[in-house]
């Protein structure tokens, strides 16, 4: 049996007139039914949903009154073992497949019920069924939504810890971060650093020659970078017309969370200004089991039904993307964002990322919003920080998301369509970057990510060991997905092509190269300045090198800060630049400490997660 019927008609009679006699139960006046009718049309929604998405009325008491409406038991607890139904189908019905189809319960006695929470979409038709088949109302038992979904992750926890932990890795192995490296890319390496040993001992001169070389090539490869995405689009026009809300899918948020106590209620306000219809709206919030500091704050807010808590179970690896692809199964949209705790999004975000999908084609996979820094006012760091990130969401990400090549996403504000996310095999548990890396593995699928126009607001970190930390993880992660995503190079050009494959290697391996080599470039170029000053005369070889550094120094910062000058636009953030210009190599510095951080953890502890602290935000930092 199943209770799947269709959408709601509000000229069907006896539907309004059941739901009439259930609002009433509820306390609802006849105006404020009405209302809720006009918006179910509207929607094409359901009456439950409608009631339940108001905020007018508790979960259980909806329940309640609907089973004593058509006259069957109604139940407030289920003991999962006794449920008959198995791991995975539980997980199945977490994402919405089947859930109208009663489920077999073993009750006191070993008599069998039947327990349902339907989406109720046509009252009339459950109720017209029960009264043709009397043997249902007593054997039916109604249950709040919530009860039932405790007893279903309670039985599909098992699937639900394989899938996030094992399914990439099983389905596609090669592009899993759970291991640092293949055969030949540890031969390699290994081969790498006992030929700079043996070349030191033999021609120190030769060997420094040689890393100038190299250091050049990505030194140049980054400017050219830089200085294309000058002159690239400088980001998306939202063009959302007219909306048809009668059209609009079910948005899934998912936002990740670990010791959040003090921004949850910052968080709660920002995603409840989001524009979209609440009753295909829905919210996980996604936090570790054993992290009461984060999930009784949020139960103390109150959040409205919209909101769930997924509890990811303690022992699985503590990283986000872990508990994103925990979490995605209890979703059932079709389409899916990605938030951070400290985000603000712009309220009409996830209308301008729907209208987009509507209007692209089926390889449009992921839109990615820009990241604005609200506290850029607060000091140098934050200052650099938001430059940067101007340079990459204004800049950057639009030139490659219009010319169709791979695009690296941030780690919040994407927007996924479900059915490309589930294709290429979700988030990597394993890579500390997985915004990367799921960019990556989209490109290398056939698909395209492409930029919103409208933001999302948060803060840059706000002290030097939180920065560093965090840049720390980043950097880590590029160089993890660098190696994860050439193991088989070949295969790497042939399913994502040569322009998508050059900017792979110049944004995670070049950035990161470039950072790791800058320290020694500008010591040697202090070291030949200063036996200039000393000797008055320096050879032929020293002089090209010290040419070299000067070169890509210069080359280096320039193209940095002309960048960043024109992503900022014209306001205000653009004023006291010289400060910027001058805390340039400080910061340079800084990026080269993050980078010898990163390969030291790389090797040391490649799948360790240093969470970024969030504090809520001060307004009087935004300009």
């Amino acid at each position: 049996m199943d209770f799947d019927r269709g959408a709601l008609r509000a000229d069907d009679a006896d539907q309004l007139a059941l739901w009439s006699s259930v609002a009433a139960r509820l306390g609802f006046s006849t105006d404020e039914f009405e209302a809720l009718t006009r918006i179910a049309s509207q929607l094409g929604t359901s009456l439950a949903d409608e009631m339940l998405a108001s905020g007018r009325v508790a979960e259980r008491d909806f329940f309640r009154a609907v089973a004593d409406d058509i006259g069957v038991a109604f139940g407030t607890q289920l003991e999962p073992a006794r449920l008959r139904i198995n791991a995975d189908l539980a997980m199945q019905r977490l994402g919405g497949v089947g859930g109208n189809t009663p489920i077999a319960y073993l009750g006191s006695g070993d008599r069998i019920a039947y327990v349902v929470s339907p989406d109720l979409v046509d009252l009339a038709g459950l109720a017209q069924e029960i009264d043709h088949r009397p043997e249902l109302r007593a054997r039916l038992v109604l249950v709040p939504r919530s009860v039932m979904r405790s007893a279903l992750v309670e039985i599909a926890r098992p699937a639900l810890v394989v899938n996030a932990r094992d399914r990439l890795f099983l389905e596609t192995p090669e592009m899993s971060a759970r291991l640092l490296t293949n055969g030949w890319q540890g031969a390699v390496i290994g081969a790498l650093l006992i030929g700079l040993l043996v070349s030191i001992s033999i021609s120190a001169p030769w060997t420094i020659f040689a890393i100038h070389i190299v250091a050049t090539a990505f030194f140049l490869g980054c400017v050219v970078l830089r200085l294309a995405a000058i002159g690239g689009r400088p980001g998306a026009v939202p063009r959302v017309g007219v909306v048809d809300l009668s059209k609009t899918p079910v948005y899934s948020v998912i936002v990740a969370l670990r010791d959040e106590a003090e921004i949850v209620p910052e968080l709660l306000q920002a995603l409840g200004r989001l524009h979209w219809p609440r009753s295909r709206l829905e919210v996980k919030l996604v936090c570790e089991a054993d992290d009461r500091k984060t999930i009784d704050p949020i139960n103390a807010c109150a959040p409205p039904a919209w909101v769930e808590i997924v509890e990811v179970p303690a022992g699985m690896i503590k990283t986000k993307p872990n508990a994103l692809s925990y979490a995605l199964p209890f979703t059932r949209g079709d389409l899916v964002v990605l938030y951070d705790a400290e985000d603000r999004p712009a309220p009409g975000q996830l209308i301008e990322a729907w209208r987009r999908f509507e209007n692209g084609d089926g390889q449009l996979a992921c839109l990615q919003s820009p990241l604005n820094i609200s506290n850029w006012k607060d000091g140098p760091l934050q200052k650099m920080f938001a430059f940067e990130y101007a340079a990459l969401f204004r800049r950057l990400l639009p030139m490659l998301g219009g010319s169709g090549l791979m695009m690296p996403l941030g780690g919040t504000s994407n927007h996924f369509r479900r059915e490309a996310l589930d294709h290429v095999g979700a988030w990597d548990p394993y890579n500390v970057t997985e915004d990367a890396d799921i960019g990556i593995r989209l490109a290398r699928f056939g698909y395209r990510c492409d930029v919103l126009d409208l933001p999302t607001n948060e803060d840059a970190p706000d002290t030097f060991m939180i920065w560093l930390r965090q840049r720390s993880r980043w950097m880590k992660g590029w160089m993890h997905t660098l190696l994860v995503q050439t193991r088989h190079p070949i295969r790497l050009v042939r399913s994502m092509g040569v322009g998508s494959t050059a900017i792979l290697i110049l944004l995670m391996g070049g950035i990161a190269i470039s950072a790791l080599l800058h320290p020694l470039l500008l010591a040697f170029g202090l070291w030949f300045s200063a036996q200039l000053l000393l000797e008055g005369d320096l050879s032929i070889a020293r002089a090209g090198l010290l040419g070299l550094d000067i070169g890509n120094i210069v080359l280096g910062y320039g193209a940095f800060l002309i960048l960043a000058w024109v992503a900022a636009g014209a306001g205000p953030m653009r004023q006291g630049f010289l400060r910027v210009v001058l805390f340039t190599p400080v910061y340079w510095m800084m990026l080269s400490l993050a980078a010898w951080r990163a390969l030291f953890q790389l090797f040391t502890e490649p799948h360790k997660w240093e969470k970024t602290p969030h504090k809520p935000h001060r307004a009087a930092s935004v300009s």
